[in-house]
């Protein structure tokens, strides 16, 4: 296979897992954007985090919630557990890597917060604790997953939880997928807070 055709097979592969995806997935798209606006109307605010890729891409929504999406409008309370390298490195050298969003989540998190978990295996020990130290707080889980969903779904309440699984087996679509729902969320949380003001 050339290099061109490589490329071409990438953008096929990736604009088919997004016809996939917004064929299952829309719906629980729309339940979880109402959710993240409850909690946000109730004066909550959102937590969240991943590795790799995820951490960039919980960094990127929390960044899009605190300054904004398309338009302009109020700062929204989100923060990215990945970036504070003092606290998680503390926490990495002095318990375990598998805890540094864990003990986050028991310090920040309260009552009604929402917790964002971005994994595409659903299978990183780190973020099935945070998982297990959000519903300890009280707090309600949406996770992006992908594959199989992973030990990460199993853990998470029916009643309570959003999980939005890509169809997908591989990392790089999924990922590719992950930001596309992120930003279905951003405009869906500006759409319907702040509605007659918003395009």
């Amino acid at each position: 296979m050339d290099l061109l055709t490589r490329i071409k097979t990438h953008f096929e592969e990736s604009i088919e897992t997004k016809r996939q995806a917004s064929s299952l997935l829309a719906e629980t798209i729309v339940e979880a954007s109402q959710l993240f606006v409850q909690s946000l109307l109730n004066d909550n605010k959102i937590l969240a985090c991943g590795n790799g890729g995820s951490a960039a891409d919980s960094q990127h929504f929390a960044s899009e919630m605190i300054n904004r999406f398309e338009t302009e409008r109020p700062s929204l309370p989100a923060i990215a557990l990945t970036t504070d390298t003092s606290t998680i490195t503390s926490i990495a050298n002095d318990y375990s890597y598998n805890d540094i969003f864990s003990k986050q989540i028991r310090a920040l998190g309260q009552a009604g917060d929402i917790l964002l978990l971005i994994s595409t295996s659903g299978n990183s020990e780190n973020i099935l604790r945070a998982c297990e130290a959000g519903h300890s707080r009280e707090l309600r889980i949406i996770a992006l997953t992908g594959k199989d969903g992973g030990s990460l779904s199993g853990l998470l309440s029916s009643s309570t939880d959003i999980e939005i699984r890509v169809p997908s087996s591989s990392t790089a679509r999924i990922q590719e997928t992950h930001l596309l729902i992120i930003h279905c969320l951003c405009d869906l949380i500006d759409k319907q807070l702040f509605g007659k003001n918003y395009v």
